[in-house]
């Protein structure tokens, strides 16, 4: 079978083009291919496949087999396979995904997509619907405590959960042991995306990601946008921000009118590689 590695701001994930390969298993072949040390190596596998109403269909199941409903990274990436690879023209393309249909703008140059411009929808903040088991309309600032200290986050859904909580020094904190205890705190009844967050100016923010079913990845574009909508629901950032991960950098601007979310960055080709297990 032919899989590419991608990567969006080193979000890596080895995506399948359904259209000429059969996956029958992909949660076991997600945990198989995703191993760094037996495997290929990434955060997950996407599935690129016809799309019905929209011009393709996007699945994507991560590095512990579970299917994700959304990744911003991995839909920019998947704009650029499929016009790079000759599956099509256009420049704006719908993307059927696990929270609905996403519309992308591929910016390119030539036959070259230099950049990918998602539509991440509206974040949803009704507990009910995240979901995370709070009273009230909204979770804004909420206190949690871990290993016996509070912390107070902010639950959002970009199609998928996330709970962002506000750090003074993000590249300080201890994500590794915080995310995987909030990740499957009971509060989640479908588990939850942790993001650790740092102000740095009004309009730029620095962002740790421990994703759900992956831990801690180099970027995360839900997350960054449920960050952005956390930040402004708690009167820290402006609407248009730039955002700092681990792998790189992301532009995001929640529109008033709207109320979309628009996030723009690189993808990019590692390599070609044929799975033989």
């Amino acid at each position: 079978m032919k899989f590419t590695k991608m990567q969006g701001i080193g979000n890596d994930y080895l995506y399948i083009n359904c259209f000429e390969e059969k996956v029958e298993n992909p949660q076991d072949l997600a945990r198989r291919m995703s191993d760094r040390h037996f495997g290929a190596g990434g955060d997950g596998i996407v599935l690129i496949g016809p799309g019905g109403e929209a011009d393709f269909e996007m699945r994507m199941f991560n590095a512990d087999g579970s299917e994700a409903e959304m990744c911003g990274n991995a839909a920019r990436c998947v704009g650029k396979y499929v016009r790079e690879k000759g599956l099509t023209a256009k420049d704006q393309v719908r993307l059927k995904t696990g929270s609905g249909i996403r519309v992308l703008e591929l910016r390119t140059q030539g036959n070259i997509v230099e950049s990918v411009r998602v539509d991440m929808g509206a974040p949803e903040l009704k507990p009910e619907k995240i979901p995370v088991l709070l009273p009230g309309d909204r979770a804004i600032n909420a206190p949690i405590v871990i290993h016996g200290e509070e912390f107070r986050m902010t639950c959002v859904s970009m199609g998928n959960p996330h709970a962002v909580i506000f750090v003074k020094d993000a590249d300080q904190t201890d994500v590794h042991g915080l995310g995987r205890e909030l990740e499957t705190h009971p509060l989640f009844p479908r588990r939850t995306n942790v993001e650790f967050v740092s102000v740095l100016k009004r309009d730029e923010l620095r962002i740790r990601v421990w994703e759900r079913g992956s831990g801690e990845t180099m970027a995360c574009g839900t997350g960054a946008c449920a960050s952005l909508a956390a930040g402004v629901l708690n009167q820290l950032c402006e609407r248009t921000v730039r955002m700092r991960l681990n792998g790189g950098e992301l532009r995001l601007s929640w529109d008033e009118k709207t109320g979309h979310i628009f996030q723009e960055g690189p993808a990019a080709f590692v390599y070609e590689g044929e799975w033989l297990n």
